[in-house]
């Protein structure tokens, strides 16, 4: 297999952080294996020779953890794009550099059926489904991990072999372990991904159309828009306030409303806009729009813009709100910080993130809220290794920013911003009444660092009371810590 180095015209390109540019590697060499034979091969390699490898799909982990100067050996699946139906299996293999996008492209014209999965159609399979995979659709349909039925795995034995495994959901399959960890313990700590197979819980026979959910024929989506300037801290604490109890009051599981999804952006004052971005799907879905929309936009008085569009579901899935993903989004320098909500934010968060979204500073970025729950909340937190499992709120704050100098402001901004939002549990969102951690698909290395005054460690804070059974997965599977980074699962920890 070809060893791409410095001298080769693809090493840039492909050395080259996807997302978020804040990160840089420098390989010794990189491999872009097609076969799961060709990923062992690679692995093998690296560790006989005592070369530290990581593994990437799509490239977009919001953390350096593959563009690490200390990585030595990037495996870069990206070539590896299969989606097919396995009748053996009574599943859909997708291979680890299947995109999003493509994913839903092939499940769609195939078949007809779906895979809740991510937002951005750009990002990989690989590192995607194992941290959980939330999106658009997970309201209706819960979690891509949820409908893991089995995942191939390239782990390293004790001797130092590098040995593809098949892990599934039986019970009764010895490797039962492997599988549970990857439905939610996020990407680089036991092996490395080359294959799903994916497969509704509940489903039966081997029909590959009702194998999964059956796609949307359409999905009708809404904008709508507030300037800044028409808004002051008591409508600013209205809107947030509203948007919070409609998310707690219909993120149950038997909600008529988790055929919707919305995201509520608390943009920086500085971009302008304040807005809501949102889909339903079904034959109800412009009624459920409306009610959402009379519930959190109405009461507030003040001049909007609203926009309707309804678009068939494979269009919008491969270029969902364009306005998100546009050119230029690749080449951000960003930091993003998660936080899982059980409860709405009280008046003293609302107060602050107004203070900080109107801080007089050269800084863009916000705070994202993005309603969760409904089918996701019907999983006990230990079926699976995604353990938030009664949450209404995804919250983010975030900031990007393109010169070298807007990242001093940037990140002290956001960083303070995180932690005031949750001053009476240490700066972070630790499980309690109100808050249940953090979501490992979006890491935050601040999590195990001094900005993290809670005393509860950050691997509580990803992955609650499964870290122990994690880490009995991690001694048993990787017990020579060949894949490792900077929020990976120690056995040792």
């Amino acid at each position: 297999m070809e060893k791409i180095t410095a001298g080769d015209i693809r090493y840039a390109d492909l050395a080259g952080k996807r997302f978020n540019k804040r990160f840089s590697g420098k390989p010794e060499y990189i491999v872009l294996p097609t076969t799961t034979t060709e990923v062992v091969i690679a692995v093998q390699e690296a560790v006989s020779n005592k070369r530290r490898p990581v593994v990437r799909s799509g490239g977009h982990c919001l953390e350096g953890f593959v563009s690490d100067p200390t990585a030595q050996v990037l495996i870069d699946t990206s070539l590896m794009t299969n989606v097919s139906y396995d009748a053996d299996m009574g599943a859909f293999a997708v291979e680890a550099g299947a995109t999003v996008g493509e994913t839903y492209r092939r499940l769609f014209l195939g078949w007809g059926v779906v895979l809740p999965a991510g937002e951005h159609p750009g990002i990989g399979m690989g590192g995607h489904v194992l941290g959980g995979a939330f999106g658009f659709l997970c309201r209706e349909h819960g979690l891509a991990a949820d409908y893991l039925y089995a995942v191939e795995v390239v782990t390293v034995a004790a001797s130092g072999q590098a040995v593809p495994i098949i892990a599934t959901r039986e019970v009764s399959d010895p490797n039962y372990d492997l599988w549970w960890a990857h439905t939610g313990a996020g990407g680089g700590n036991f092996g490395i991904v080359t294959r799903y197979w994916l497969r509704s819980p509940d489903a039966t026979g081997t029909d590959p159309y009702t194998t999964l959910p059956a796609a949307p024929a359409t999905i009708t989506t809404f904008r709508v828009s507030w300037d800044w300037s028409l808004v002051n801290e008591s409508t600013f604490s209205q809107l947030t306030s509203n948007f919070g109890a409609w998310a707690a009051q219909h993120s149950g599981p038997d909600s008529p409303f988790r055929q919707l999804f919305s995201i509520l952006f608390l943009n920086h004052r500085n971009i302008g806009k304040l807005d809501i971005k949102g889909l339903a799907t079904g034959p109800q879905a412009a009624r459920l729009i409306e009610e959402h929309l009379a519930d959190i936009v109405e009461p507030l008085g003040i001049a909007y813009t609203k926009q309707i569009e309804e678009t068939p579901w494979l269009q919008f899935a491969l270029n969902p709100f364009p306005e998100l993903f546009q050119p230029g989004f690749d080449n951000a320098l960003a930091k993003v910080k998660d936080a899982f909500f059980k409860r709405p934010f009280t008046d003293s968060q609302i107060a602050t993130a107004y203070k900080y979204l109107t801080l007089a500073a050269p800084i863009g970025g916000g705070l994202g809220m993005a309603t969760y729950g409904g089918k996701v909340n019907t999983i006990a937190p230990g079926a699976t290794a995604s353990a938030q499992r009664d949450s209404i709120l995804d919250v983010a704050c975030n900031t990007g920013w393109i010169s070298p100098e807007g990242a001093a402001p940037s990140l002290e901004w956001v960083r303070n911003f995180y932690k005031d939002l949750f001053p009476g549990s240490g700066g972070v969102p630790v499980p309690n009444d109100q808050t249940d951690g953090a979501m490992i698909n979006h890491p935050d290395t601040d999590l195990a660092t001094a900005w993290n005054q809670s005393g509860v460690p950050w691997y509580t804070l990803y992955y609650k009371e499964n870290y122990p059974r994690l880490q009995q997965v991690k001694a048993k599977w990787d017990p020579l810590n060949i894949f490792y980074h900077a929020l990976s699962i120690r056995a040792d920890q």
